[in-house]
């Protein structure tokens, strides 16, 4: 089964920057950019990266601006900070060279079980098979296995299984083809099952089950919430952004001030509660500019932004991490969210 997989993978392998080279920072970028994140996306951000960070002393070395201006749009975002925090620690602990063992690899910040099989089955040769979401996909299955992937004994479960599938001579090969199986032909609706190495021996196929297999118990309802931001401006024009803390969600990032609309308030008195908390401030003058809506992974958000100016007290960075006056001309330097950054845009055009 595995050398048909073999097989097939070497001649219908997508032609990705990341496979022309056995560099391990290399593959270590590219498999952090590429968790959660379509292989397309992350192309042009790959190339960007490997332009402006070349190795792990450039970016060990590298301002936290840069890199996570360099990031912006792809999301997930301490991925990055410890992508660039990890960097600084093989600098550090490991004189500038990425570990090839695989404990020290996995010592380092941000890397999980996944990044680890990954980077020491390729780099290095290790026999360590990856699971992630497309390979859990291809094992249940070819295997048919119906319990619930959500559960941790299901996972404990298609990890044996894939390792025990691993080719030992081929491990980093065998890593990729089975992703690349998972990500183009076992797909999650409307498997290509007659061109899939595996379908002579695929039990789903068999047993028409494809449709139902792997199954996943539904997910917690996703919650919403109203956020209320205020765009600030002085006399001069400048609008005050202000800098996420690094251990908060989208840490390291600009944003606009403000925050969550609490039960029974109104977007004004949530928003000048919020402007009081995080700069100490009083706020006035406020006109609504723009209402988006936008999706993270565990939640959903109705972003309002309203024009305004501060009518008492002199802003400081109170509960956030650092705070600029900036010519709206300038934003574009600095790395926002997605929601604040299609508010800069319409600021920059002129556009509500």
């Amino acid at each position: 089964m595995t050398p048909d997989l073999l097989r097939w993978y070497d001649v219908a392998k997508r032609d990705l920057p990341w496979r022309l080279t056995i560099d391990a920072y290399r593959i270590w970028v590219s498999e952090v950019m590429c968790q959660q994140t379509r292989v397309e996306t992350v192309i042009p951000y790959y190339e960007r990266w490997m332009t402006a960070f070349p190795d792990v002393k450039t970016l060990a070395d590298a301002d936290r601006h840069a890199v996570m201006s360099l990031w912006e749009g792809l999301g997930y975002y301490a991925r990055v900070r410890n992508l660039h925090d990890a960097a600084k620690e093989v600098m550090d602990r490991h004189n500038g060279r990425i570990p090839s063992d695989p404990e020290a690899f996995r010592a380092l910040k941000g890397v999980g079980p996944y990044t680890a099989a990954a980077v020491m089955s390729i780099a290095f040769g290790h026999p360590m098979a990856v699971l992630d979401g497309n390979v859990m996909r291809v094992v249940a299955r070819v295997r048919d296995i119906r319990d619930d992937i959500r559960r941790p004994s299901t996972r404990d479960n298609l990890q044996r299984i894939i390792q025990d599938w691993l080719d030992p001579d081929r491990p980093g090969d065998f890593n990729q083809a089975v992703m690349e199986l998972g990500a183009r032909i076992c797909t999650p609706r409307k498997p290509d099952c007659r061109v899939c190495p595996f379908s002579e021996s695929c039990l789903a196929l068999r047993n028409g089950s494809t449709d139902t297999v792997p199954y996943k118990s539904p997910a917690a309802k996703v919650p919403h919430h109203r956020i209320v931001v205020a765009i600030l401006s002085d006399p001069a024009g400048h609008v005050l952004i202000t800098k996420r803390p690094e251990n908060a969600m989208l840490g390291g990032l600009w944003e606009f001030p403000g925050g969550k609309v609490e039960p029974g308030e109104s977007d004004e008195a949530a928003l000048s509660r919020e402007i009081r908390e995080e700069l100490g401030v009083d706020i006035g003058g406020l006109t609504a500019f723009h209402t988006l809506r936008h999706a993270y992974s565990h939640f959903k958000i109705t972003l309002a932004a309203y024009l305004g100016t501060i009518t008492d007290g002199e802003p400081q960075p109170v509960s956030a991490a650092d705070m600029k006056w900036v010519a709206t001309s300038d934003l574009a330097r600095y790395p926002f969210p997605k929601a604040n950054r299609d508010l800069t845009w319409k600021l920059a055009h002129g556009s509500a």
